[in-house]
């Protein structure tokens, strides 16, 4: 049997959305081939992410929880991996395309002595798509190893839906080796609201906001919306914003079902990490912006005028709305 195993990414015990995703690829994969979709949940405590899981599909579930794996080290983590694949019999192993499945999966596939392909958006059975070029091509990439190990693009896939079937929990027992690493500390800037690649809503500036103070616009719609902050390069590379806010080709990959663009240009590479959003809108004096070419809706308009006038604008409404 052709097992496609895809790995669950979970943070502090809370799986990533983008793990759905994951899934979704994960199901298309086994159809194509004929085969069955296994989930893997690593770490220490984790039980809960397995259940949460057990409602989308895949045949089973594999459970690695132990407090050697509470902390995300890639010597570790990739043991794991590359043991259940064996265990499993997996064909294909993968995950999102996160800094920690960029990170994890080439030790996973020297491990497997696997071939791998990165940020796939699509697979027709043989061969695997991915993007080059910021978007601009689509190279077809034909991996011949018995064992394929690929990261996920999930902004090219839709999110897994549940259904009413409960898949069965198997927890394994997998010896973790002694490493010449160890997790010391992280150190992670807080954010109060959502996380920028799991939002519904992301509000990005640009250049046009000219200084960093103006970037309190950005934010106040953004948590009016129950949104994140996002910037552009031009935006992080002045100072104006965090290293974390930056979505792009150099940045983070976001598909919100709304994408609000403010004094932004719209430069390829920064589309790259943008352009599957379900609907793009768009604020920017320059009619001439590429950004306008791939906006669903377009306001050619002063930034410092336009963006308090639509934020009282919806406070207005909410208040109305009793919201």
């Amino acid at each position: 049997m052709c097992r496609i195993c895809i790995v669950a990414e979970q943070k502090k015990n809370r799986l990533k959305r983008a793990t759905l995703n994951a899934i979704t690829f994960g199901k298309k994969a086994a159809e194509k081939l004929g085969g069955e979709l296994v989930l893997l949940v690593i770490g220490n405590g984790v039980a809960n992410i397995a259940d949460e899981l057990s409602v989308f599909g895949a045949s089973k579930i594999y459970l690695v929880d132990d407090a050697a794996l509470e902390h995300y080290t890639a010597e570790t983590w990739g043991h794991v991996v590359a043991e259940v694949a064996r265990t499993c019999e997996a064909m294909i192993v993968g995950i999102n395309s996160s800094t920690l499945g960029k990170d994890l999966m080439p030790r996973v596939a020297a491990k497997l002595n696997a071939g791998m392909a990165s940020d796939i958006i699509g697979f027709d059975g043989e061969k695997y798509v991915r993007e080059m070029w910021a978007g601009n091509a689509l190279a077809e990439v034909e991996v011949i190893t018995e064992i394929k190990v690929v990261t996920i693009q999930g902004t090219a896939f839709e999110v897994a839906e549940p259904n009413n079937n409960k898949t069965p929990i198997e927890t394994l027992d997998i010896s973790i080796p002694q490493t010449k690493t160890r997790f010391i500390e992280s150190l992670e800037i807080e954010s109060k609201g959502p996380e920028l690649t799991e939002a519904p809503v992301v509000v990005s500036g640009g250049r046009g906001l000219k200084a960093a103070e103006n970037f309190k616009l950005i934010k106040e719609l953004a948590d009016l919306l129950g949104g994140a902050v996002g910037a552009s390069r031009a935006s992080v590379d002045a100072g104006w914003a965090p290293n974390n806010f930056q979505v792009g080709q150099t940045g983070k990959k976001v598909a919100p079902e709304l994408y609000i663009a403010v004094g932004l240009s719209g430069a390829i590479q920064h589309l790259a990490g943008m352009k599957n959003s379900k609907i793009i809108m768009a604020i920017n004096k320059d009619e001439e912006a590429p950004i306008f070419e791939i906006a669903d809706y377009g306001l050619v308009a002063d930034l410092f005028e336009a963006v308090p006038e639509l934020t009282e604008g919806i406070k207005t409404e909410r208040k109305r709305l009793g919201l």
